[in-house]
């Protein structure tokens, strides 16, 4: 019975440890998507805004931003701006921790079984769902 108590703690010990290592790895990921984005957005609004009104064209001579290129980059610095956005909401991390509270629970559904069939005096191991 000991024995079993041990494996629980050890379990929630590991569940505690990975909703951790989530939480900072997501935090992480986070910001540097942010980070990248927030560059795109920088550079895209800057084009949109016309505070860059010169451009290379393809046979390496300087050229105006047309209206509609100034057009197409503020939609791509709005496009930047709702991705930030969501990922600033979530990326999935409330779902992961959902998981881990399953199986926390799981594990405590198990736990409560086990006492429950030592009481009866029925076998460890032995169910009838294996």
């Amino acid at each position: 019975m000991r024995y079993r108590l041990n494996v629980k703690a050890r379990v929630i010990n590991r569940i505690y440890n990975t909703r951790r290592i989530l939480s900072v790895n997501t935090q992480r990921t986070r910001q540097k998507l942010i980070s990248e984005l927030e560059e795109i957005f920088e550079l895209s609004s800057t084009y949109a805004r016309g505070r860059i009104t010169w451009v290379t064209s393809d046979d390496d001579k300087p050229r105006l931003l047309t209206i509609v290129e100034k057009q197409f980059y503020a939609r791509i610095a709005v496009f930047t701006v709702q991705i930030i956005n969501s990922i600033e909401k979530a990326i999935d991390e409330r779902q992961i921790d959902a998981d881990l509270d399953k199986l926390e629970q799981m594990l405590n559904k198990t736990q409560t079984t086990a006492k429950a069939k030592a009481i009866s005096g029925e076998p460890p191991g032995k169910s009838e769902d294996a």
